[in-house]
């Protein structure tokens, strides 16, 4: 496959801003999507739509659409856009990231209406995945950062992950389903730990009022990054659950002595720098109790909500924020309002979810419809305010 990338002209700033640069569609659709898939899952939840599946369960429909469908999206719109920060080598933009955009837009359309049409879905959305791993591939050879290509084979892992997950849809692997899902988490929380230990501690250096020089280690780097492989071959591959506990305690511990020292009391006053420390804590926290499902197994779906709403969402609504905000031309100092508010929601979403049914499991099925209206409030604020940033050209009249 082989896509042409022609450098941009001062005309393509005044076009449709829409399909300029890979965060503006991305996050757009993710942030819909978000609301969509939610309030779908409620409605099959409680019994008032029947999603028609085979072969998979109506949860691994649900997990597979927030994994694969709404995650994937945000990490195709941050990548996109900060590989060609890295590499000064321009990404999709225009039609290319029209079309990339569209194969993604029809698998999510498609899968609504259940395994019905699920060839059609596969195939528009591994052509996502495939088109996702060139886009981004490309600058980064191109430029010869090969350091960077370690991005790269986490995306080509969850594509993989992908496939596996519509091989069990098909008959053809028996649990793939199971270990795309799985994986999926792990992988996330994977890109997450990568990504968020670049741009976090630079966030916050740069983003309180005192400024800050945060400690880091390379011998910490080096061990979480090794205790989470060892983690992840052991969940996925060899699975002795002693193994899980002390990985996943000796994550808790490493990650927190990370986040330890880049706490600075002046993060408190910045919604958008609050919001991403304490969703890189809540991922901390799914740690620990990863640790404690091994022994107490009514702990696993809680755990992994501690992970995907509070880790996964917060921190990518989060990153969503900030990004639209820098690569718009626009004060990151300055967000609306009303922003706190969605990283509120989030937060409360996860609490309902996953932490009160740990101490209240006779309302069990009210934690999860008042965390899922949390979630919808979250991202349709979310979606009214940045809407408009997204569709609209640059502040400052640049291509992007």
């Amino acid at each position: 496959m082989q896509i042409q990338i022609n450098e941009p002209n001062q005309d393509d700033a005044k076009r449709c801003a829409l399909f300029n640069l890979g965060f503006r569609p991305f996050f757009l659709g993710a942030s819909i999507f978000a609301v969509v898939s939610i309030a779908s899952w409620m409605l099959v939840y409680f019994s008032y739509f029947t999603i028609s599946v085979t072969n998979i369960t109506a949860s691994q429909w649900h997990a597979h659409e927030m994994l694969y469908g709404y995650g994937m999206a945000v990490v195709a719109g941050f990548l996109l856009t900060a590989v060609r920060n890295w590499t000064g080598i321009p990404t999709f933009f225009g039609k290319p990231l029209m079309l990339l955009f569209m194969f993604w837009c029809a698998a999510r359309v498609l899968f609504l209406f259940g395994s019905a049409l699920l060839s059609w879905v596969a195939m528009a959305d591994l052509l996502f995945g495939l088109m996702l791993i060139i886009a981004i591939a490309m600058p980064i050879i191109k430029a010869r950062q090969w350091k960077q290509l370690a991005v790269v084979s986490k995306v080509i892992l969850l594509w993989v992950g992908n496939i596996v997950f519509y091989l069990g849809c098909f008959g053809v692997l028996s649990s793939g389903m199971l270990y795309a899902i799985n994986g999926a988490v792990l992988l996330f929380i994977s890109l997450i730990l990568m990504i968020g230990r670049r741009v976090i501690p630079f966030f916050i250096e740069r983003g309180t009022e005192t400024r800050v020089q945060l400690k880091q280690y390379k011998w910490l780097d080096i061990s979480i990054l090794v205790v989470f492989i060892a983690l992840f071959l052991n969940i996925i591959f060899i699975r002795i659950p002693f193994l899980t506990t002390l990985f996943a305690w000796a994550l808790f511990a490493l990650n927190g002595y990370r986040l330890f020292n880049w706490h600075t009391a002046g993060i408190w006053r910045v919604p958008l720098l609050w919001s991403l420390y304490l969703s890189a804590w809540l991922i901390n926290l799914g740690f620990l109790f990863y640790g404690l499902q091994v022994r107490y197994n009514s702990l696993s779906i809680l755990t992994l909500h501690i992970f995907t709403i509070g880790g996964i969402g917060l921190m990518t609504l989060s990153m969503m924020s900030r990004v639209a905000l820098g690569h718009t031309g626009r004060d990151i100092r300055k967000p609306s309002r009303w922003i706190s508010l969605t990283f509120a929601g989030i937060i409360a979403s996860v609490l309902f979810r996953a932490i009160v049914p740990m101490f209240i499991t006779q309302l069990y099925t009210s934690w999860v419809l008042i965390a899922a209206i949390f979630w919808i409030l979250s991202f349709s604020i979310f979606v009214v305010i940045y809407m408009p940033i997204l569709l609209k050209p640059r502040a400052d009249g640049a291509f992007g």
